[in-house]
């Protein structure tokens, strides 16, 4: 590896080596670089990515408060619990941050991931019962809430005005220091797998930035590529693109490249480094290691499924796990298009030809497509609406991947924001809120016109939600979930003109869409690695135009691109025999004598588990229908809401790419018998012709 590494002047020590290959370049920032630098943070500041010191020191005093409130409780409850007074006066306990605000790169508004560390004696139990009963008598703590059965248990509530998500571990320790280190793997051994899973957010956090050469630079480098992640319909860990965890990686991965670089040209390499990385080839900040404390990891040789992941992206801490096991072909496609677009952006930019505004610019997603599904989920009452579509919104990658394997798909993309429901489109009571899947359909040679029949495909997704909802007892009266195919003409029945068109909007406007858009909602299946429910839709900043700079060197470009996927092949290296992925190829596929129906509920594939040598999925053939084209109008969604067929039960395909310490499949579940939930079932049948 002595090729990647640059010539160090003569007299200066070696720089520290960070990852697991040499860096691409040690070259110190250039003047020019701190201007661009500067340039940058002006034009992200609009976006409301920086908090004020009175914030900043505000969330200080809250955890403070809450720091104290915790070591007070466990005192009490190790006094009810016989514990000696000398016990009792240093049993301790401790709040730890994670995520955004751990890694210093919190906006204005965020809430606070944290964890509560506590002693072996503390029960989980104590935690969701005394404890909480002490949250409820204290004034300043307002909308306390417990999900005591989430993947990842939580409670959550407003401290002071600021949002707090509060998870539990429970060491096997006598006492907790205030000095206590979580970064140790040996602080694992002897637990359960809900205190080792409310763990990993800080013990990955605390990873990354040790992982990282220069904080700073780190912190302003991924301050601005998760707002061009979310300006750009990207950052949504639960709809199978990237959370706030993955990002970071990513970021870490470009500073331990590039040591020595600034914000403005780290941004640069972190899309010159992804617009050209070989996926599925899978990034890692370290070498893999193994405890020995018999906890599932990423490992392609144990588990078929992580042969199969599309976009590897391993953290760090141990049990290391792949944080980006829900993408899919489609979100892959589309971000791979945008690292190639934010390549272009910020080749302009430090040219001298644009200006930094240009890179969070958001795309015009309802002018891109020509034909999108609506996809429309309604409740009777505003408090079962915030539960249904947190649900629902969990599960709609299971949806793209049923859309993906369609044969006359190419791509199915799912625009984040979700939007409330047009008052022409739904019942008068009834709170609604709508999201779009824009579709690219495959071009079909020597043929006119085809016939494509969808209601498999939203069929056996709308019975994942519907098992889902009534394994967990959440199922209501007015809970519906409804698929419509429309053409990109037909959006302005269901949004305002504005957001079909993509009128620019005030600073004003931009600011409360990016801060206070919607409230953050707990995934029922989604772990606290990353919190990555910010959408932002607003249009950028224009940023006062400046003189052309001197442009960069287009040979210093070529000559990156080369060491990067120099850099990719040694990451493999390391990897054989570790990483298996092309070696063992699996096909999945279905022999069925009846065409499916919405009245017949076929067995769900596994989603993304179906990958070829080339990376894409099999294709699920669905025959043109037999029905003669010209009896049939175009476009046409039938209801079947009074079809009586009985269910067969599905797998929940939403978790058959997770490692196995994440979840058990409920494989097992009936659907809920009809006349116990409202089901509403839609064909969605179309005509595409050729010439169209």
């Amino acid at each position: 590896m002595k090729e990647m590494s640059s010539t160090m002047p003569s007299g200066q020590q070696p720089q520290k080596h960070y990852g697991i290959t040499s860096a691409i370049s040690l070259a110190p920032p250039r003047e020019i670089d701190h201007h661009y630098t500067k340039k940058l943070c002006d034009a992200m500041k609009p976006f409301g990515v920086f908090e004020d010191e009175e914030e900043l020191n505000h969330r200080l005093a809250v955890l403070g408060k809450l720091n104290n409130f915790v070591k007070e409780w466990i005192a009490e409850i190790s006094e009810l619990k016989n514990l000696p007074p000398s016990a009792i006066s240093c049993v301790g306990g401790k709040i730890f941050t994670f995520g955004s605000y751990r890694l210093g790169v919190h906006t204005k508004g965020a809430d606070i991931d944290a964890l509560c560390v506590a002693p072996r004696h503390v029960e989980r139990t104590d935690f969701f019962q005394s404890f909480f009963e002490k949250l409820k008598q204290h004034e300043e703590i307002k909308d306390l809430r417990a999900v005591e059965d989430a993947f990842v248990p939580v409670i959550k509530f407003k401290f002071d005005g600021i949002e707090i998500d509060l998870l539990f571990a429970r060491l096997a320790l006598q006492s907790i220091p205030d000095n206590l280190d979580l970064r140790g793997d040996s602080i694992l051994r002897n637990l359960d797998i809900r205190c080792i899973r409310s763990l990993n957010g800080c013990r990955v956090t605390d990873e990354i930035l040790y992982l990282v050469p220069n904080k700073e630079n780190f912190r302003l480098t991924l301050r601005a590529i998760k707002l061009w992640a979310k300006r750009r319909g990207i950052y949504s860990n639960m709809l199978g693109f990237l959370g706030g965890v993955s990002w970071a990686m990513l970021v870490a991965r470009t500073c331990q490249l590039y040591p020595n670089a600034v914000a403005a040209t780290l941004v640069h390499k972190f899309f010159l480094v992804f617009s050209k990385w070989e996926w599925p080839n899978p990034v890692l900040l370290k070498q893999p290691e193994d405890s020995n404390l018999n906890l599932p990891v990423w490992d392609p040789r144990v588990n078929p499924a992580d042969r199969y992941h599309l976009m590897p992206i391993i953290t760090p801490a141990y049990p290391q796990q792949n944080s980006t096991y829900n993408v899919s072909t489609s979100t892959r496609t589309i971000m791979s298009e945008e690292f190639k677009y934010g390549l272009s952006v910020t080749d302009e930019i430090l040219q001298g030809k644009a200006e930094w505004s240009k890179l969070f610019e958001p795309p015009n997603f309802f002018q891109k497509y020509k034909h999108y599904i609506v996809l429309t989920a309604s409740a009777s009452t505003e408090e079962n609406h915030l539960e249904w579509i947190g649900l629902v919104e969990s599960k709609i990658r299971v949806l793209v991947g049923n859309l993906e394997r369609n044969e006359y798909i190419t791509l199915a993309h799912v625009n984040p924001q979700s939007f409330p429901g047009s008052k022409e489109n739904r019942n008068e009571n009834d709170f609604v809120s709508m999201w779009f899947i824009g579709i690219i359909f495959k071009k079909v040679e020597n043929a006119e016109s085809v016939n494509i029949d969808l209601t498999y495909d939203i069929q056996s997704f709308t019975d994942t939600v519907y098992r889902q909802a009534n394994n967990i007892n959440m199922l209501k009266d007015g809970m519906k979930i409804e698929a419509t195919h429309v053409k990109k003409k037909q959006l302005h029945q269901y949004l305002p003109p504005e957001v079909v068109q993509k009128k620019k909007r005030s600073i004003a406007e931009l600011n409360r869409s990016s801060n206070g858009g919607s409230s953050k909602r707990l995934s029922l299946d989604s772990s606290h690695l990353d919190s990555s429910r910010d959408t932002d839709s607003g249009t950028p900043f224009n940023s006062p135009p400046s003189k052309p700079s001197k442009p960069t060197s287009d040979t210093d470009d070529r000559y990156d691109a080369l060491l990067v996927i120099f850099t990719v092949s040694v990451v493999l290296f390391f990897l054989i025999p570790f990483y298996l992925m092309n070696t063992v190829v699996f096909k999945f596929s279905i022999t069925s004598s009846t065409k499916p129906t919405a009245t017949s509920s076929p067995k769900e594939e596994p989603n993304g588990l179906e990958d070829s040598v080339n990376g894409a999925p099999s294709k699920r053939p669905h025959s043109p229908t037999q029905e003669d084209p010209a009896k049939r109008p175009k476009n046409t969604d039938t209801s079947l809401a009074g079809s009586k067929a009985k269910p067969i039960p599905t797998i929940d395909t939403s978790r058959t790419q997770r490692l196995p310490s994440m979840e058990l499949p409920d494989a097992s579940s009936p659907l809920p018998a009809s006349n116990s939930c409202r089901v509403v079932k839609n064909s969605i049948k179309l005509a595409l012709n050729r010439h169209k």
